[in-house]
């Protein structure tokens, strides 16, 4: 721009005409704030700027009206008024705030009917019949509130609950958080979930009132993906169910919840080829289950364990040796068994050859000398999470920089013993590398120029 007085008119218009065509061309959009007042009449002006939105997230940032349920649902529902009128092009919605009516999404669904995946808290009791009126609904995310409704939606909605109502829609994610085991209306979408391909479980006591648990079996076929999540009490029910009628599963994940004999089940008789297993259970996981897995999951090309108190190096060992020709991603998170058993992890790296993502994170007391024997083996490895290893200095990164030469992705955030002189050596020596997560202070100006040149992503996220 030229050095005259009238140039700042100029940047000024450019300004606004970058902004205007930034604006215009966006299609997400992610909000947080407080539930104010102030916020609801400035949202209608904000979103007239963006008419390209396909994608909405909205957070609502206070829990002060949660325990006030006619205040929190009216504040929902006027969020949900405002999408409904300035973003009718939404295929996305994320709202995370209070409960929501039931009224405030059928109105939704006829001006966002293109909505493909939603995720919104409800109150009890639970009408679900709503669902059926968004044609493209592909994903469903639902919290489940404890409070009771106190509005008159119970007398509107009420006769719903337990009509034998067919619908036909094509539902194939759905995650559900808070089910008790007295909520009625769970079978109702359990019935009419009849492409469901993925489930997430998360903090349930069950999975609805008596009759849910029968309706739950018929959804259960087709499931290619289950997540479990702090569900205890319903963990070994819902594998059995898994076990006896899925034939399609081929990726699980149990969190925080289950029994020793329900998973061992689980392994040795399911009918499914599981590829994908992810675990973290500290005191319900020990060798039999790495055993069983290592019998009857041959397939298996991905590992997550996570905090598993119980397993040894034994257990890992029988694993690796059976699973070395498929295992692809590997991952002992918080396993003590990694800092407790010398020599186990150059086992490890010589049995998995088709290693490709190797996660130790969070393994503090891990040493260079015990990472370096195993990665001297992994000649494939292309994605390396250090995080959290606070004993793991530069030393380790001079060797991965010599012998891992496919590597394109390393996260070593909160490793303490990694110093600046060493990420600047890192950068420089790996060609291949494409990402790097890393404190920005351990980021030298000569690294960050190497970094851009190469077009290498250096992130603290």
């Amino acid at each position: 721009m030229p050095s005259t007085p009238s140039s700042s008119l100029s940047v000024s218009l450019v300004s606004k005409r970058w902004l205007n065509l930034y604006r215009s061309s966006k299609a997400s959009l992610s909000l947080r704030f407080f539930p104010q007042n102030s916020v609801i009449v400035s949202l209608s002006s904000l979103f007239s700027y963006y008419p390209s939105l396909s994608s909405l997230s909205l957070h609502v940032l206070s829990d002060s009206i949660a325990n006030k349920t006619n205040s929190s649902t009216a504040f929902s529902d006027h969020l949900l008024l405002i999408v409904s009128s300035c973003c009718s092009n939404l295929h996305h919605l994320r709202l995370l705030a209070g409960p929501v009516s039931v009224s405030s999404l059928y109105s939704l669904s006829k001006s966002c009917s293109q909505l493909t995946c939603i995720t919104v808290s409800l109150s009890k009791p639970l009408f679900l019949s709503w669902v059926a009126s968004f044609p493209c609904l592909k994903e469903l995310c639902l919290h489940i509130c404890p409070n009771e409704r106190v509005d008159d939606e119970v007398k509107r909605f009420g006769s719903v609950l337990n009509e034998e109502l067919n619908a036909e829609f094509g539902l194939e994610t759905l995650c559900l958080s808070g089910i008790q085991a007295d909520d009625k209306g769970v079978g109702w979408i359990w019935r009419n979930c009849k492409r469901l391909k993925k489930l997430q479980l998360k903090s349930c006591e069950s999975v609805g009132d008596g009759e849910s648990f029968s309706s739950f079996i018929l959804c259960v076929k087709g499931l290619q993906e289950v997540e479990l999540r702090k569900c205890r009490c319903i963990v070994d029910g819902v594998l059995l169910r898994l076990a006896e009628n899925c034939v399609s599963l081929n990726s699980l994940l149990v969190y925080d919840g289950g029994s020793k004999e329900g998973l061992l089940e689980f392994i040795n008789t399911r009918r499914s080829d599981v590829q994908k297993l992810d675990l973290r259970l500290p005191l319900d996981l020990n060798n039999n289950h790495l055993a069983a897995v290592a019998m009857n999951l041959r397939h298996l090309s991905t590992l997550r364990l996570q905090s598993c108190c119980l397993v040894t190096g034994e257990g890992l060992n029988i694993l690796g040796t059976a699973l070395r020709n498929s295992l692809e991603e590997l991952a002992l998170i918080n396993c003590d068994v990694v800092e407790r058993e010398i020599g186990l992890l150059a086992a490890l790296g010589q049995n998995l050859r088709m290693l490709r993502k190797l996660d130790l994170s969070y393994n503090e007391l891990l040493v260079d000398k015990e990472l370096i024997s195993m990665l001297f083996s992994c000649n494939n490895l292309t994605d390396l999470k250090l995080r959290g290893c606070r004993k793991i200095t530069g030393v380790a990164l001079v060797s991965i920089s010599k012998n891992s030469k496919r590597l394109q992705s390393v996260d070593i955030m909160n490793c303490p013993g990694i110093e600046a002189e060493a990420v600047e050596f890192f950068v420089l020596n790996c060609s291949q590398m494409r990402q790097m997560v890393v404190e920005e202070s351990k980021v030298s100006d000569i690294a960050r120029a190497w970094a851009l040149h190469n077009v290498i992503e250096v992130t603290s996220d």
